[in-house]
């Protein structure tokens, strides 16, 4: 070997700058595009996971209020008139819902009850149905940056490391100086995509278990309130 070759190996490799920024700054642009894209749905997946935090913690203390106030005694009519004066959500809509429709079934003076049980549980099924609807809303972002972030951010490591293989073969330099940096920033749109989506993936299961469970409440809760009403139908009829 030339020992100027040897002399030349032997120096120290220039030092390159690989912290987060920097290798933000030197990625390519497209690659820039991909990581500022997935650290917006980060953000997102982050906003939506409060919201709903909060939201199904509310839903819960008034599902529980409003089974302690109708299990207490009070006269179904009497809580019927405190609920229908304010706007209701989850259990007490259902209520609510079932309730409005049975005095109009008799304040029209109907002489059949036939469909009257069939009204009130199709009444039920819809507002039961459109509080699921408001708990499931913005789950399917959770699902799709969970499914897609590590396929996004893996696009952006490709994209990458053709670009560093291309200075690569531009340079003719094969030293680990400059393959090092080139493969970083390609690798770190890779980790922001699992920063993304591995959040995302574990807030769309737990919350998707706690609509199934407060759907069973509800779905519960109606079953037994139309046994209460169809008994009422029978003594009627």
């Amino acid at each position: 070997m030339n020992p100027a070759d040897v002399a030349q190996a032997a120096l120290p490799l220039p030092s390159a700058d690989v912290s987060l920024i920097a290798l933000f700054w030197q990625a390519h642009w497209i690659v820039k595009a991909v990581m500022l894209g997935l650290l917006s749905c980060s953000v997102w997946v982050w906003a939506i996971a409060i919201d709903k935090t909060f939201l199904y913690s509310r839903t819960r203390r008034s599902m529980d209020r409003f089974e302690q106030a109708f299990w207490s005694g009070e006269s179904i009519e009497e809580l019927y008139r405190s609920l229908s004066a304010k706007p209701t959500q989850s259990m007490a809509a259902c209520f609510v819902a079932a309730m409005r429709e049975w005095k109009r079934s008799f304040e029209s003076h109907a002489r059949s009850f036939a469909g009257l049980q069939m009204r009130i549980e199709k009444v039920m099924n819809v507002s039961i149905a459109r509080e699921i609807e408001r708990l499931e809303r913005r789950l399917l972002v959770l699902a799709t940056v969970g499914s897609a972030g590590p396929f996004v951010g893996l696009f952006g490591t490709v994209w990458g490391i053709m670009s560093s293989f291309q200075s690569i073969a531009a340079s003719k330099n094969t030293s680990l100086a400059v393959v090092a940096p080139g493969i970083a920033e390609a690798l770190f749109a890779t980790a922001i995509g699992l920063i993304a989506a591995i959040p995302a993936t574990i807030f769309y299961n737990k919350f998707t278990s706690e609509v199934n469970r407060q759907a069973q409440r509800l779905e519960g809760f109606a079953d037994e309130f139309s046994a209460i009403l169809s008994r009422q139908i029978d003594e009627r009829g």
